[in-house]
């Protein structure tokens, strides 16, 4: 009697937990229409650039510093120039029917050719209509007609544990599809600051650059722009342009080939546990105007040194890192409603920001004046400003690239 009771309880938990396996597998979302629909619109993109060097003939038996005591080497033995074609691969996706494309600057930053291969397989060059390095984005431009097209999302509706699904080449597998969850939003990188960025899990490896970050219903939310890892391979964090900022700086490249941000001529830093308590605020929030520029839209405007600014047109600054981002999106000369806090009470400005000065801009067309002549001149070197790509991966936030070195220099 006891092994018949213990044999139906044990089919009655088999029978429950199969039904508990089936209902979650059915509360899972399903992608395949999804990418069905999203991926012909999801393009790979490949670069060529030429880079210069120095060859050597020497052998390599042949220690460096005999040439010190020995003078020149035999002219068979004489270091000459050379050029290597160095290839990069990247993703990118279709946004008009005409033939534009939105990837990410650090794709096509110096290219000498772009070449797009659509999910038809053909093959077409792309032109460069502008790029940004502040935002790590670039707009192309193919010939063609009747392409298909991505459906674009409102990024700032995203919320945190929505499923989001990226398509892209990694490696150079072309439509790789990978899946995860919205980790965070408005997360800040180094030398980004201009761009809040959406925090994803989704797997995310070289080449997936560009590509796009699609929400359930299949729309465009984000374009994939870099991981953070200690490893060179994906640990987790994958971090993605928010559409919202994309459109913006697309429209600008597009009407005027560069990206103008507003601005405000001020020094800002995060407000403390300590200030909040001495300034009479509940928690830290917002941006403490440290400095402000006495020629700078700002200090037109009224801001002033101690000020801390809690809103701008009504978005709230949690850190000082949203002040940028948030005053960017404004247009140079537009006024912008500043919530701010002053000796304890809240006051509201209206006023004008002016253009960040000195904005990095990269234009359509590759710059073959980017070298420096002092340099080239007394060192016997030619130099251009270093990739963001190789800053990347060298971990240094500036520095040039050496690009040729001059045989009997000093270099």
């Amino acid at each position: 009697m006891l092994s018949k009771r213990t044999s139906v309880q044990a089919l009655a938990f088999t029978l429950l937990l199969t039904y508990s396996l089936f209902a979650a597998a059915a509360n899972l979302p399903d992608f395949t229409q999804l990418v069905e629909r999203a991926a012909p619109a999801v393009v790979n993109i490949s670069t060529t650039q030429t880079i210069k060097k120095q060859t050597s003939r020497i052998p390599q038996e042949i220690p460096e510093i005999f040439r010190h005591f020995f003078g020149e080497l035999p002219e068979g033995l004489q270091q000459e120039p050379s050029q290597k074609n160095h290839q990069s691969l990247g993703s990118g996706f279709i946004i008009s029917e005409d033939g534009y494309i939105l990837t990410n600057n650090h794709v096509v930053e110096n290219a000498d050719e772009v070449i797009v291969r659509l999910s038809d397989r053909r093959e077409l060059v792309a032109e460069i209509i502008g790029s940004d390095t502040s935002s790590d984005l670039a707009l192309l431009k193919i010939s063609a007609k009747g392409l298909p097209v991505v459906k674009i999302g409102n990024s700032d509706k995203l919320k945190v544990g929505e499923w989001v699904l990226a398509i892209g080449s990694p490696f150079g597998f072309d439509h790789s599809v990978t899946a995860g969850i919205v980790s965070a939003k408005g997360r800040s990188l180094p030398n980004e600051t201009y761009v809040p960025f959406i925090q994803t899990d989704v797997a995310i490896n070289p080449g997936n650059s560009g590509g796009p970050l699609f929400n359930l219903d299949g729309e465009v939310i984000g374009i994939n722009s870099q991981i953070y890892t200690r490893s060179g391979g994906f640990m987790g964090l994958s971090f993605a342009i928010p559409m919202q900022v994309a459109l913006e700086v697309a429209e600008q490249l597009k009407n005027q080939g560069k990206v103008s941000r507003g601005w405000l001529g001020v020094a800002i830093q995060d407000v403390s546990r300590d200030l909040a308590e001495s300034f009479g605020l509940e928690k830290p929030q917002g941006a403490l105007v440290a400095n402000v520029d006495p020629q700078g839209p700002g200090a037109k405007g009224g801001l002033l040194a101690g000020d801390i600014i809690l809103q701008v047109n009504g978005k709230n600054i949690n850190i000082s890192a949203d002040l940028p981002p948030t005053v960017g999106r404004i247009r140079p000369n537009e006024k912008g409603k500043f919530l701010i806090l002053r000796n304890g009470s809240r006051k509201t400005l209206h006023l004008a920001v002016g253009e960040r000065p000195d904005d990095p801009q990269v234009s359509g067309k590759k710059n073959n004046d980017s070298t420096s002549p002092v340099l080239a001149d007394r060192l016997g070197l030619t130099v251009e400003i270093m990739p963001a790509g190789l800053k990347e991966r060298w971990f240094v936030d500036n520095g040039v690239q050496v690009t040729e070195v001059s045989p009997e220099s000093a270099a």
